[in-house]
């Protein structure tokens, strides 16, 4: 009953008429960011996160979330009429989204989409709103010690967990780190990797970094490889969306199963992307009829998008009550949250219960109206999706570059923007990840001031990572998922020597 009183306390917070236009203004700059290839979710809110500095921290959260929730549902948009994926995370939509779309069906896969992705935010916001004040409570008794476990069990988790090469992981990772101390030590004082340039005595911002990485690095690919934008006809009417409905119970395994492996690989640092992923392959393999899938099944298309949006809710969950993003659009949103000068972490529940909670309550209003919304403005950016990309692209680049001039009003940004733009290219061409940077950007300075505090109490000693069973567990289980890729790599070996001795006798 507290969460729930809470929770009207979030309502009464949110329900405003500015808060309501925010609600819309997002969803609709979130679908516009969703479809165009070349944005995606985590640049499109930092391109818009500068606009937020003059507002209140709900109004810019609120603003910033429904961005997000657009950008998923946008992002399916392409997927089915286009077979371009308009967010990573909708790359699994693909498979089975455009199979009906070329079938004529394109309004009935866009329908089980859009319902699935709500139902599956719903149920991440409803685990955040009953999950999230008993974390908190229990991170009240951290100290720097179990914050700087919290931390290697988030990185390792990345190494760990992740899709890509974990050398390659790590490698994005520490080039996070040494973006994390460029600037005044936070300790010393003394001055780290400013190569006498003033420009850099604040550091390298956040945003500059995202914006370029995500925003000018993916223009640049896209740009290479020559995108035209060639579609099937879409169109939902009250009789498609109602016998789209009809059917959809018949699935209600898949929604409860990618519904679990969503909210999982939220709280971890999975992400939205490896979500959608894992949850099409477990309803593939768990499918009375596999042979559909990738011909046209519909719960090859309700899977991803359930898993993907309650993965994408469900990833706030650790960034509020520990700090720790379990997204890339979470980590961007991380950063605001500090720019607003609010700290993330248990003490937030306690001393900014409006933004919390209005933040909340803007998640299942938000989810509703987005549906709402971009049922009823399909027609329209599919129209924007026929515009020349060779007139998209230089807006996009326009855009970036007002955003990063923006955070300190400073020309120097936008050359380091266009300089992290080609390292998001590189990024992407030789199949680095992104995500772990970003993690590490913006993680990497509260990591090591946790580090540093701790070897201060304990005079240099690491045993006080080990000094009790909390922070003893979490910091073996982020040295075993940091490992985790070595140990399964040597486990396959003696597994395969073992069946080589049972064969030779």
């Amino acid at each position: 009953m507290e969460q729930f009183d809470l929770l009207m306390h979030g309502m009464e917070v949110v329900l405003t008429w500015n808060h309501l236009l925010l609600m819309v203004a997002g969803v609709l700059l979130g679908i516009l960011v969703g479809v165009l290839p070349g944005l995606g979710a985590p640049n499109g809110v930092t391109l818009l996160l500068p606009l937020t500095f003059s507002m209140s921290p709900v109004s810019a959260i609120i603003l910033l979330s429904c961005m997000y929730w657009g950008a998923l549902f946008g992002g399916s948009v392409t997927s089915v009429i286009f077979n371009i994926p308009g967010e990573p995370s909708s790359i699994a939509t693909t498979f089975d989204g455009h199979p009906l779309a070329k079938q004529g069906r394109a309004g009935e896969a866009l329908t089980a989409a859009y319902t699935s992705a709500l139902l599956g935010a719903l149920v991440g916001v409803l685990l955040l709103t009953f999950l999230s004040t008993y974390i908190a409570n229990f991170a009240m008794e951290f100290s720097s010690p179990e914050f700087f476990a919290v931390y290697v069990l988030a990185f390792g988790s990345f190494i760990g967990l992740g899709k890509t090469p974990a050398l390659k992981t790590v490698a994005a990772m520490m080039l996070g780190f040494i973006l994390a101390s460029v600037g005044m030590d936070t300790v010393s004082g003394n001055l780290r990797l400013t190569f006498g340039l003033t420009d850099l005595l604040r550091g390298i911002s956040f945003e500059v970094a995202v914006i370029g990485l995500f925003g000018i690095g993916e223009i640049l690919c896209t740009v290479e490889e020559g995108l035209v934008f060639r579609g099937e006809n879409a169109k939902i009417n009250l009789r498609v969306v109602w016998n789209t409905w009809k059917q959809m119970p018949r699935y209600w395994a898949t929604w409860v199963r990618s519904c679990v492996i969503g909210c999982w690989m939220g709280i971890t640092p999975g992400g939205p992307t490896a979500a959608s992923f894992l949850s099409y392959s477990v309803a593939k393999n768990m499918s009375r009829h596999p042979e559909q899938f990738g011909k046209g099944a519909l719960d090859g298309v309700i899977a991803p998008e359930t898993a993907d949006h309650s993965a994408g809710t469900s990833a706030l969950l650790p960034m509020l009550t520990l700090g720790i993003p379990g997204s890339a659009t979470a980590a961007v949103m991380l950063g605001g949250l500090m720019i607003w000068g609010l700290q993330p972490g248990p003490t937030l529940f306690v001393e900014q219960k409006d933004f919390v909670w209005g933040l909340i309550a803007s998640m299942y209003l938000g989810n509703v109206v987005g549906l709402i919304v971009v049922l009823s403005t399909i027609p329209l950016f599919t129209a924007i999706l026929r515009i020349p990309f060779s007139i998209i692209a230089p807006i996009i680049v326009i855009i970036c570059a007002i955003g990063a001039y923006a955070v300190n009003q400073s020309l120097f940004d936008v050359g380091l923007m266009l300089v992290f733009g080609v390292f998001g290219y590189l990024f992407k061409k030789l199949s680095y990840p992104i995500a772990p940077l970003v993690l590490a950007a913006v993680l990497g300075d509260k990591a090591e001031d946790a580090f540093r505090q701790s070897m201060l109490f304990s005079q240099g000693s690491l045993d006080i990572f080990w000094s009790n069973g909390l922070v003893g567990s979490m910091t073996t289980a982020g040295l075993v998922m940091a490992f985790l890729p070595l140990i399964s790599k040597a486990a396959r070996a003696v597994i395969g020597r073992g069946k080589a001795a049972r064969s030779t006798f």
